[in-house]
């Protein structure tokens, strides 16, 4: 097999390898400061609900604030932002040790701190995420998304039961400390990160236009689409096994910290297990097949997880879990890397993140919920219920193979000289395009151009139309709107090597004797203020 196809391939790369090892630590201390977080509050408070929220209160921040970051992401240094990321969860780890330590805390300062650190997480993961494309070439792009899984899951075996040993050993506190320590590693690696310069002549987008270009163009893809619904499905349904852990082991197989510890491990071996294997899966099955696989899987583990009291039993079916989680978690972020040129990947992945942990951030939630109020049985057993619906929802919303369009720049948009002076932010800019087309191609023409509305708005225009002359039919004329001139250049540079099939297939049906003739026009108003029209000057009457 060439050596690119290997699971492992992407350490070849200095900068991957060196912060995927720093990462390791620092998720290291991460899933010892949950463990001592979730344990922490089954002392703190008697309230399924309350226990369940401190999953929730780290999956929030996520849903709420992914979408700024990936907009951020797009738009500044990345290393910068993750660098920021690192030092606010360092922040809120060492607070959180001196007031455990200090016997300060309460049920919602344990949330709030928590939520802190998930404000971190999501600053950091679209930055992150959208960096692996810049470490390492296209071709290893899934194995390395797969092996940053990979990275999780070898500490989630064995850092969960150490978790559970420290805090049984030694209080939540150690547990939240020796988190503020496994920090200082990734920033380390980040500090020695050097991240390729890429020159723009155009200015930085603004903030809310940065999210509204990029959920506008994850309204025009519709393999993107589909990923975010069956991700929020996901979510929403896979919470539960994680969400209710806590209680399962106080209370269904009644054990200690350490028991818990035991069975987020086993999740964990099973979530290796998974990345080991996801590869040669894609292989022999299409990425429908394993997402309906992840989703039947899970409902199996929830079901059985609901009606055991064994802890052995317990542990088996969650290493099931385990791989299922990363089987589709690994697979949907796959997809959606291959499906979005560079510009737009941080808001591509922050969508897909706001999405996918809004689903756990609600799910965890509603189980909690619904194990206060029936019991922790009754709760997985209506989450196995939703997971089976959302292999259904697989019959309509089929997951998209693997990409393997060019997302390249297309760079072929020359700005052209204009006799007019305007400046960049001179607006609104009309844009019209003249085709030839003979009867007999209107059968091709047609699709060409519905395809071209998808990229044309994708890209930013707004306005889309298309026109036929009714004195010679054989001239269609393309019209679309942008705000302001730099939104149109913007626009064109936006343009990747799979897009220029469709406009190419254009030319060759254009009959005309030049190219396709482009009007661009800049939109004045000619018609006079209302008081000009309905006011008459005033004139004395002395």
């Amino acid at each position: 097999m060439p050596d690119r196809k290997s699971p492992l391939a992407p350490l070849r790369h200095l900068t991957y390898r060196r912060i995927w090892i720093a990462s390791l630590a620092s998720n290291f201390g991460g899933l010892i400061q949950a463990v001592g977080a979730a344990w922490m509050m089954t002392s703190l408070s008697s309230s399924e609900n309350m226990i369940a929220l401190v999953q929730a209160s780290t999956s929030l921040p996520i849903m709420l604030f992914s979408l700024i970051s990936g907009a951020l992401a797009d738009s500044f240094d990345r290393r910068r932002i993750m660098i920021s990321a690192q030092l606010l969860m360092l922040t809120a780890s060492v607070l959180l040790t001196v007031f455990a330590w200090s016997g300060w805390l309460t049920p919602w300062l344990l949330l709030f701190f928590t939520f802190m650190i998930g404000c971190g997480t999501a600053l950091n993961n679209p930055s992150w995420q959208a960096s692996v494309g810049e470490m390492v070439p296209r071709e290893d792009l899934p194995a390395a998304v797969t092996l940053n899984s990979v990275g999780f899951n070898i500490t989630r075996s064995v850092g969960p039961a150490i978790g559970g040993i420290i805090v049984a050993a030694a209080g939540a506190a150690a547990a939240f400390f020796v988190n503020a320590l496994s920090y200082f590693t990734l920033i380390y690696a980040l500090f020695r990160w050097q991240p390729p310069k890429y020159a723009s002549t155009l200015p930085r987008e603004q903030l809310l236009a940065a999210i509204s270009s990029g959920m506008r163009y994850v309204a025009m893809s519709p393999n993107i689409g589909k990923v975010l619904v069956r991700g929020f499905l996901f979510g929403l349904s896979a919470s539960a096994i994680l969400a209710l852990m806590p209680i399962v082991a106080r209370d269904l197989v009644e054990g200690g910290p350490l028991t818990y510890g035991v069975m987020l491990g086993a999740f964990g071996v099973g979530a290796i297990g998974g990345a080991l294997i996801s590869a040669r899966l894609r292989e022999v099955l299409s990425s429908e097949w394993i997402v309906r696989v992840a989703f039947l899987g899970f409902a199996f583990s929830a079901g059985v997880t609901a009606v055991s009291t064994s802890a052995i039993v317990t542990s088996l079916v969650l290493t099931v879990a385990g791989a299922c989680w990363v089987l589709a978690l690994s697979l949907f972020n796959t997809i959606v890397q291959l499906s979005t040129p560079r510009w737009v990947v941080g808001r591509a992945l922050s969508l897909y993140q706001t999405l996918t942990f809004g689903g756990i951030a609600v799910g965890s939630w509603l189980w909690g919920e619904l194990a206060e109020d029936y019991g922790i049985s009754y709760s997985l057993l209506c989450s196995c219920v939703l997971m089976l619906l959302g292999v259904v929802v697989g019959l309509k919303l089929a997951m998209p193979a693997f990409a393997s369009l060019n997302l390249d720049p297309l760079n072929r948009f020359v700005e052209p000289p204009l006799r007019l002076d305007i400046k960049p932010r001179s607006g609104p800019i009309a844009i019209l395009i003249d085709y030839e087309i003979h009867d007999e191609d209107l059968g091709e023409f047609l699709p060409l151009m519905a395809e071209r509305r998808r990229i044309r708005i994708r890209d930013g225009a707004r306005n889309w139309n298309l026109m036929r002359d009714l004195e010679n039919p054989d001239i269609w004329t393309e019209s679309y709107h942008v705000p302001t001139w730099v939104e149109y250049v913007r626009h064109n540079h936006r343009r990747t090597q799979a897009d220029a099939e469709a406009w190419d297939r254009l030319l060759e049906l254009h009959r005309g004797k030049t190219r396709p003739r482009v009007h661009r026009m800049i939109e004045r108003q000619t018609i006079p203020p209302t008081d000009d029209i309905f006011h008459k000057p005033h004139t004395d009457q002395h």
